[in-house]
């Protein structure tokens, strides 16, 4: 199993009142940084590693400062909040600005990567998602062309085996299974 972690804007607040008696600047508003619903996806997998290159500047350093031990969790395919939250791949996070927090769902994204020979062009990643997605358990599918591979993102304690996943691309002749990650 590989993981990924999504990173979602959920909200963003301003307390206007403690920026009027706190800050140098009274009117600073709320952050410009973030706007609700950007979402940063970090990955471990296949040359990429954008965890160590902090969002490779998609983030300010205060909300890197509170949200990045549980984006570093998730890759990892640890537990990111068990007991807490109603899925112990999720947490709810804010960042440190007392004035203008901004409010982060973390996502851990489990997935397979199943290295498939055999794909030329998108008439054959629209037929492989079709087919991977038929899978129980599979919650998404997205084909890379590029690096002849899908990536199979499972549902939350889904049990989707590797035979499972050959079956579905090799009952197309066409395409065979050479490796599941």
């Amino acid at each position: 199993m590989q993981y990924k972690c999504k990173v979602t804007v959920i909200d963003k607040k301003c307390f206007t009142e403690y920026q009027e008696e706190y800050l140098k600047n009274p009117q600073a508003g709320a952050c410009p940084f973030y706007q609700v619903g950007d979402e940063f996806i970090f990955e471990r997998y296949g040359g990429e590693d954008t965890f160590w290159l902090t969002g490779d500047g998609t983030q300010c350093g205060e909300a890197w400062d509170c949200i990045s031990r549980y984006i570093y969790t998730a890759l990892q395919g640890g537990s990111i909040m068990r007991g807490w939250t109603n899925d112990e791949r999720m947490m709810i996070a804010c960042c440190n600005d007392g004035t203008r927090p901004v409010i982060f769902k973390i996502q851990r994204m489990d997935y397979k990567v199943v290295k498939i020979q055999g794909m030329t062009g998108e008439y054959c990643v629209s037929q492989l998602k079709r087919a991977l997605r038929t899978v129980h358990g599979v919650e998404h599918v997205d084909v890379r062309l590029d690096k002849n591979w899908a990536e199979v993102f499972v549902g939350q304690d889904a049990d989707v085996s590797d035979e499972a996943l050959r079956i579905a691309v090799e009952q197309f002749e066409k395409y065979s299974v050479v490796g599941i990650d």
